[in-house]
């Protein structure tokens, strides 16, 4: 680390703001191509770059150097861009088996691209519209697999409030997407 990568990260810390813009301006630019790079999404990668940028002001009073700024700020990118598309292929994921769950009971008629990107929205819909406990305990069961005893454990209630959301859960998915069935 050099004497002025010391001198920014002093001035910054102190929460000197024409320094940290300063900063900013110098590296946007090439930190969003940086992220371009990885994510083959420029709008995506600007995100992800102010999205470090609001962090780093926020945090600002615990941060420190080790190496120099350049390569700190570059590897911070590379970073945030590679969680970025890890949440990404698990909310995919997510999706899939949404979708898998319903697949198999849902008439032939149904199983288009068009109407399971409905469907999909549909369910999460329903799951957004239930009480927050309800739509919990069907997502630890559908989705992650587990046991209403389980559930019951991590929730801190009783198999028998387990089964009952669970009920409820299911009396709503019916109710809710009974046009596609």
């Amino acid at each position: 680390m050099n004497l002025s990568d010391l001198y920014i990260q002093k001035k910054i810390q102190a929460g000197d703001i024409r320094e940290f813009e300063r900063l900013f301006m110098k590296y946007y630019d090439p930190l969003c191509h940086h992220a371009d790079k990885i994510l083959s999404d420029m709008d995506t990668a600007e995100d992800v770059v102010q999205e470090f940028f609001y962090h780093f002001w926020k945090d600002r009073e615990s941060f420190t150097l080790k190496f120099s700024l350049n390569a700190y700020l570059y590897r911070a990118i590379r970073n945030n861009a590679l969680r970025y598309l890890e949440h990404l292929s698990i909310r995919k994921g997510y999706a899939e088996k949404v979708l898998s769950d319903f697949r198999d009971i849902m008439p032939a008629h149904v199983q288009t691209d068009v109407d399971l990107k409905e469907l999909d929205k549909a369910i999460h819909s329903t799951l957004q519209q239930m009480p927050e406990r309800c739509s919990r305990v069907f997502r630890m069961n559908r989705f992650e697999g587990k046991k209403y005893r389980e559930i019951a454990e991590i929730l801190s209630v009783s198999v028998k409030t387990v089964e009952a959301d669970m009920g409820k859960a299911l009396q709503i998915f019916r109710k809710s997407l009974r046009d596609y069935f």
